[in-house]
């Protein structure tokens, strides 16, 4: 191994989280990874200076020449698109201690996705892998100074649309129990309880599983929409098939049907009620999962 192949090896989970965040999408990112190791391995280390700055390099313009094929199966994708789930967050943390530097929520992962790639890499590569502007410019072509606004721009958008505060793993694994009973009982008035007003629910079954074509907005429609789907489901459904777990880094729920998983579900919490939920059901999301 040459000493580039030896970086990609040793932060293998950095880099991956760095595609991953850019793509939203761990295949797409894994294949970017196996794609920088087939072109590393012949190449003459001699000049590079640093490795990581290299890799971070080439790694990111691989994502964005990416970003232009995504973003056209994305007009096209049929209902929502919600981000692959990833049950090992954790070791897709960078270095470093910033704010979010463990945030791989789907909440954190649709703004990315609604901003333009050269804000996205600029706000993620100094906000999140602490990538100097001078190599930002190198990577996107522009200016620093360019590249400045581009990552406050970015950075506007991701705060804007946080939620507010933060909530405890064990508060948001009762909402999770809470919500899951309340549906599976058929509990209009607990299930509505648990909702705020504006609850909005997203469901990915990308064309490939029935999930609702576009978002569902307010409690009253949520809840409708989740018993329906609950008694339809209720005559196959096992305690086993229900599995807890965690999912971008909060817990999160795995639903399986023989044997196969057949969708997840996250939550976002705000002010102590559920603000979003996250269904994915598109099986080219799940098959990682298997």
């Amino acid at each position: 191994m040459n000493r580039l192949e030896n970086s990609l090896t040793e932060n293998h989970g950095r880099f991956i989280g760095l595609a991953y965040r850019m793509l939203g999408s761990r295949t797409d990112a894994e294949d970017i990874l196996q794609d920088a190791y087939l072109k590393v391995g012949s190449m003459d280390t001699t000049p590079i200076r640093d490795t990581e700055a290299f890799l971070v390099t080439m790694i990111s313009r691989m994502c964005l020449d990416q970003l232009k094929s995504a973003h056209a199966r994305r007009e096209i994708y049929v209902g929502p698109w919600l981000p692959e789930p990833i049950l090992d967050a954790e070791a897709l943390t960078p270095h470093g201690n910033n704010e979010l530097a463990d945030d791989l929520s789907f909440a954190l992962l649709l703004t990315l996705q609604k901003l333009s790639s050269s804000e996205r890499a600029a706000f993620l590569l100094h906000d999140v892998f602490d990538t100097s502007f001078a190599q930002i410019s190198s990577i996107l072509g522009k200016s620093e100074a360019a590249c400045r606004q581009l990552a406050a721009r970015a950075r506007k958008s991701i705060h804007a649309s946080r939620p507010a505060g933060t909530v405890a793993p064990d508060v948001h694994q009762t909402l999770l129990e809470e919500f899951t009973e309340a549906a599976k009982s058929g509990n209009t008035a607990g299930l509505e309880r648990l909702l705020s007003k504006d609850v909005i629910a997203y469901t990915d079954g990308g064309g490939q599983k029935i999930a609702a074509l576009r978002p569902i907005y307010g409690a009253d429609k949520v809840t409708r929409f989740f018993l329906g789907i609950t008694r339809k489901s209720l005559d196959r459904l096992e305690a086993s098939d229900i599995i807890l777990s965690n999912i971008n880094g909060i817990p999160g729920l795995i639903f399986k049907h023989e044997d196969e998983i057949d969708q997840t579900v996250t939550l976002e919490v705000t002010d102590g009620k559920i603000s979003a939920i996250y269904m994915v059901r598109n099986p080219e999301k799940l098959r990682a999962l298997q």
